[in-house]
């Protein structure tokens, strides 16, 4: 399969709130605006793909047994620095805090918000991660997300 695009589509009984959500804290734009669907896109990484939609829950076009807002979903924002946006959107913006900042030995550091329908946000800085943990990584797959990411 040859795939074109990739992007998260959160369902939501708060379509402008939560489009409005993503484009304050985290500086995406609007693609397309309708009352029941909104496109957003982060325009810096716009080569790269990295969009986002918000969809009105109860829509005719999703199946009547899954006409419900988004539960158990977890966006993962890997940025450079991960001490700055804490500052920025706990501490400034007064985001909610689900998580505290803090290292894993997995190779994150990162602390966990959430949006207006409860979807998790993770912001994440990759750090080196533990021995343990540093020998179950796919070592070229690793390595080349990582050259990738430092662009």
């Amino acid at each position: 399969m040859k795939v074109n695009s990739f992007y998260s589509v959160i369902l939501s009984d708060q379509v402008s709130l939560s489009a409005e959500f993503y484009r304050s804290y985290f500086g995406f734009e609007t693609v397309f605006e309708a009352d029941w669907y909104v496109s957003l896109r982060l325009p810096q990484e716009a080569e790269r793909g990295f969009e986002l939609a918000i969809l009105e829950a109860g829509h005719p076009t999703i199946p009547a047994a899954y006409r419900r807002s988004v539960n158990g979903l977890i966006l993962n924002f890997e940025v450079d620095h991960v001490n700055e946006e804490y500052e920025r959107l706990i501490k400034q913006e007064k985001l909610p805090l689900l998580v505290d900042i803090r290292d894993e030995e997995f190779g994150q550091r990162h602390f966990i918000t959430s949006d207006p329908n409860g979807v998790l946000i993770d912001v994440i800085t990759i750090i080196p991660p533990s021995e343990a943990y540093g020998e179950q990584y796919n070592e070229k797959l690793w390595l080349d997300e990582e050259m990738r990411s430092k662009g």
